[in-house]
This record gives structure tokens, C-alpha cells and sequence, in this order.
């Protein structure tokens, strides 16, 4: 099976014309805080309020869509009157985020999340349902382990029923052992990868390229399957 690269994937229509976070808001019914759990907002008003924090407590959001969610959090983060101590910043492929405020505190780039790179440590990193459309999902993962504060805390959806193998066999339980192994968590029920601190992080994956034509996924929505080789010679 022909598999795409990263060029090419960017390109594909089913990245292009993911829906995922086109309408998502910060709270109520289809919104950040029912996908994380917990509102980011209150996160980083906390940690901007503890006495002896730095600076710019930062949040990071992955694959944020039009970015609404963002754009609702940077007003709530004003009216806490944290707003000059915070960063809000996402990231998504395709330039149509939401009407914005130009406000130093609020930060939208369109850019390949593969590509990108930071020029700061993020307090809170998350990525809802964005690792679906990513290539090499576990490449992304390792990197933004590196962009964590000492202490900062990374949420995003994984489905590990995503990540093949050469054979296009699914990575399954081995691939939870290694995340675990590798400081991450993992909860199979929610598809959730998580981890508590920064860390340079290795797994024992070779990224091959992507299948856009998996079809849909746990959420309904086609995706993307991301192929690996192991690479320390255990089997898979």
C-alpha cells in the first residue's frame, strides 16, 4: 500500500477539511472543557495566581481549528485580570481561524503541526481529536514532551487502533506499554495519552507514512492511520 508523506498528507482532503474544531467553543456542550475534563482557563488563571510563578504561564492547543475556543479563553483570562501574565497559542494547518483580537495574549499560526516549532515552554499542551489527521502521531508526542515546563501537563486524544505496523497490524497493547514505559499515561476507555512533566523523550518507532483512506474512526470522522517500523529489535 502506497503510503504519503508529509507534503502529501497536508494536502489530502481529509486533513484539509476536518471539521473536528471548527465549531468548538471553551464551555458548554460541544467544548473544550466536556472533551478535556477540566476548563484550561481555570488551569492557567491558577497557575498565573500561585505566588512565585513565572512571568507568562502558557497554554499550547495543537490542531485548533478555528481556534474559538482560544479566542473565548483569551477574553476570560482578560476579565480574570491574568491577562498580562498568560499566553494563549494554537496551531492549525488551515487559516481560517475566527475573527481575533489583536491582543499580545493570544497567538494563532497556520502552519503544519509537524513543521512548527516553538519558541517557548507551554504550562498545559493539549491536542482534542487533532492527532487523528496527524502523520506521524508519536514523532508529535515525543516532541511536545520537550515543550512541557517542568511540570506542565500535555492532554490529547489518541487512538491507538491508528497507529499500524509494517504489516498494518495495529500497535495496540505493545505501543501502551512503550507510551507508559516512556513516562506517558494512557486510558484506553477516553483514547486519552497524557503526561505531568517535560521530558526528552525516545520511542522505539520508526514513522513509514500515512493512509488518509482509513476511513472514519471512533468519532464518525474519516482519519488518518500512521505507519511505524519498531526499531530496537523487539517484536512488535
Amino acid at each position: 500500500m502506497p503510503l504519503l508523506d508529509d507534503d502529501a498528507l497536508a494536502g489530502s482532503a481529509v486533513v484539509a477539511n476536518s471539521a473536528m474544531n471548527r465549531e468548538r467553543g471553551l464551555d458548554g456542550v460541544n467544548s473544550y472543557e466536556r472533551e478535556l475534563g477540566f476548563n484550561p482557563v481555570e488551569v492557567i488563571t491558577a497557575l498565573a495566581r500561585v505566588t512565585g510563578a513565572p512571568d507568562t504561564v502558557a497554554w499550547l492547543d495543537l490542531c485548533c481549528g478555528s481556534g474559538r475556543a482560544l479566542i473565548e479563553a483569551a477574553a476570560r483570562l482578560d476579565e480574570q485580570g491574568v491577562a498580562a501574565r498568560v499566553l494563549v497559542e494554537g496551531v492549525d494547518l488551515v487559516d481560517a481561524f475566527d475573527p481575533a483580537p489583536e491582543v499580545p495574549w493570544l497567538r494563532l499560526t497556520a502552519a503544519p503541526v509537524l513543521a512548527w516549532a516553538p519558541r517557548r515552554r507551554y504550562d498545559l499542551i493539549t491536542s482534542i481529536h487533532g492527532l487523528h489527521y496527524v502523520g506521524d502521531k508519536l514523532g508529535l508526542l515525543t516532541r511536545a514532551a520537550g515543550w512541557l515546563t517542568d511540570g506542565g501537563r500535555l492532554v490529547a486524544d489518541l487512538d491507538l487502533a491508528a497507529v499500524r505496523l509494517q504489516d498494518g497490524a495495529p500497535a495496540g497493547r505493545r505501543l501502551a506499554a512503550d507510551l507508559r514505559e516512556a513516562g506517558f499515561s494512557y486510558d484506553g476507555r477516553r483514547r486519552r495519552i497524557g503526561r505531568d512533566d517535560r521530558g526528552d523523550v525516545e520511542l522505539p518507532y520508526a514513522y513509514l507514512g500515512a493512509d488518509d483512506r482509513a476511513g472514519p474512526n471512533y468519532t464518525g470522522q474519516d482519519a488518518v492511520h500512521s505507519y511505524y517500523r519498531r526499531t530496537n529489535g523487539r517484536p512488535a
